[in-house]
């Protein structure tokens, strides 16, 4: 019992950090991480206001792209830097870019500026969530990181439910700019909390040389994969040049980054971490957790407003049960996770309850009531809740600590570009089936009616004719089914791959039996890894 609470008490506060330091650190890590989800919710519902100032309506999804683009192509390389010249530093940078990018932003003078300015703050933001993953994963061994992860998903549903009313109310209230301000005063107190009271040990490894050819190849890779998921179907057809020109970019791109990393003294993504087949099948499971999660964060509330009738303004309100769902059994599964040390049986539920929901999802008609919606949600939640924490964690404990960056970049990377993909292959699919669903009610007028777009606002939906109204809430009822069976049918990918997650012991739990990890090149980083944890508890800690 002695020797457990000393492990406790260690993983609560490392050596030479009092447990209200380590406390104060993780408030200052969930700020820098609201700040990071935060702020496409806010942005959205200021937008309709800013194209009214500024104009540049035809440019207006770069305000949204430059930012994804920006965020997607810097996290693996927020991970190396912090990997290469320590974590603390890395993560104040990525602060102070985000809040330049955000200042700038506020005083954007037309839609160029703007989107620019954009960009500049989705490069910080791209090293907000890799250091708050990294910097708790120096502070917790992964066995107590457990009981944190109820702190995380409480985080993640405060941003998906306060940021369309917190956005709505500053544009109405202080003017779109503010959605951008709002930004400074939470990450100036980060940014005293993180500098005065987060301490790490000094960055043994040393400074090598930075792989500036792999993180061109990467950026390149990421920039064509995420241009072709954000224009494919919308801006251009997915079998234009512009697309396939794309594709072909993308692929040659990743062929040259894969040789390019075998060469390089210190690669920005190592490829020896994806031989543990823990972590490539965590980032699998992570690809397909961003597809579903995204993709239901986008339509579900557009199927409440378009056909049961809910209010805009309380979009964020229309997740509540999934997001509650979602926190509950994260934090139940984070606690047995601490308690046990066990964790397979989650991925297996996760993908099962996410199965499960969204074939629920995609049942749904213009007769289902809000409380069966919201049933079917809750069950989404579930399974995002057993998912979306427990990929970080058990990625991480399947690498040797002195990659704990670019596990923690590569995780977040592929969580994205799965939101990205969800996003861009439900999206094409549900407004190809809109258009169809109204030419086969009301003729080729009908399909004309939804031509440009498949979404109606509240205002233009109350406008039509009553028969023009009710099919268009039929055909975004089949939209939405057919957008949630896709993601059904990939989601089931996902719970086979969790089948295959071997059950390492986690970090803090003691040493693994002999003869419990069997399998080539897993055992060794968790060993490598614990000698990395125990020699770091042994150094004086300094800035």
């Amino acid at each position: 019992m002695a020797e457990a609470a000393g492990a406790v008490k260690r993983a609560d506060a490392p050596e030479g950090v009092k447990p209200r330091s380590v406390r104060v650190v993780l408030m200052a890590l969930m700020i820098a991480m609201l700040l990071a989800m935060l702020d496409n919710m806010i942005i959205g519902t200021a937008m309709p206001t800013i194209v009214g100032e500024l104009g540049g309506l035809e440019h207006l999804s770069w305000v949204v792209t430059a930012y994804t683009l920006a965020t997607a192509a810097s996290t693996p390389i927020w991970g190396k830097l912090g990997d290469m010249y320590g974590r603390k530093g890395s993560f104040l940078t990525s602060i102070v870019i985000f809040l330049v990018g955000s200042a700038l932003s506020g005083m954007a003078q037309d839609m160029g500026q703007l989107i620019g300015f954009r960009a500049v703050q989705g490069l910080g933001a791209g090293g907000l969530m890799v250091g708050v993953m990294a910097i708790i994963g120096d502070l917790i061994p992964p066995r107590e990181r457990g009981k944190y992860q109820g702190m995380m998903a409480g985080v993640m549903a405060l941003a998906m439910i306060g940021g369309p009313l917190v956005g709505g109310t500053i544009t109405d209230h202080m003017g779109w700019r503010w959605s951008f301000y709002i930004n400074l005063p939470l990450g100036a107190v980060a940014l005293a909390m993180v500098t005065a009271v987060l301490h790490l040990p000094k960055n043994d490894k040393g400074a090598g040389r930075i792989d500036y050819l792999g993180a061109a190849l990467l950026t390149v890779a990421i920039t064509s994969t995420v241009l072709v998921t954000t224009w494919g179907g919308t801006e251009y057809a997915w079998g234009s040049a512009e697309i396939l020109g794309l594709i072909v970019v993308g692929v040659l791109s990743v062929a040259a980054f894969l040789y390019a990393e075998t060469r390089a003294a210190e690669p920005v993504l190592p490829l020896h971490i994806f031989r543990s087949r823990n972590f490539t099948l965590m980032s699998v499971i992570g690809f397909l957790t961003g597809f579903a999660m995204f993709g239901g964060v986008l339509y579900l509330p557009l199927f409440q407003q378009s056909v049961q009738g809910a209010s805009a303004t309380n979009s964020g309100l229309l997740l509540l049960p999934m997001l509650l769902s979602m926190m509950a059994v994260s934090l139940v599964a984070g606690r047995i996770t601490t308690s046990s040390g066990k964790y397979k049986v989650f991925p297996i539920a996760g993908g099962a309850l996410m199965v499960a929901g969204l074939y629920l999802l995609a049942t749904m008609d213009t007769g289902t009531t809000r409380l069966v919606s919201g049933i079917y949600m809750a069950v989404l939640g579930a399974g995002l809740g057993f998912l979306m924490q427990i990929t970080m964690l058990v990625a991480q404990n399947s690498v040797e600590m002195k990659d704990m960056g670019v596990a923690s970049s590569s995780a977040t990377l592929f969580r994205t570009l799965g939101g990205s993909f969800g996003v861009a292959l439900m999206g094409s699919l549900f407004t190809g089936r809109v258009q169809d669903a109204m030419t086969e009610r009301l003729g080729e007028a009908g399909g004309a009616a939804t031509a440009g777009s498949a979404q109606l606002d509240a205002a233009s939906l109350a406008k039509l004719p009553e028969h023009v109204r009710e099919a268009y809430q039929y055909a975004v009822a089949a939209g939405t089914h057919s957008a949630f069976l896709l993601g059904a049918a990939v989601a089931v990918l996902g719970f086979l791959a969790a089948w295959f997650v071997k059950e390492v012991p986690l970090r803090g739990a003691g040493p693994a039996p002999a003869g419990e990890s069997g399998e080539s090149g897993e055992s060794a980083p968790e060993s490598a890894a614990g000698r990395s944890a125990e020699g770091r508890q042994e150094q004086p800690v300094s800035g």
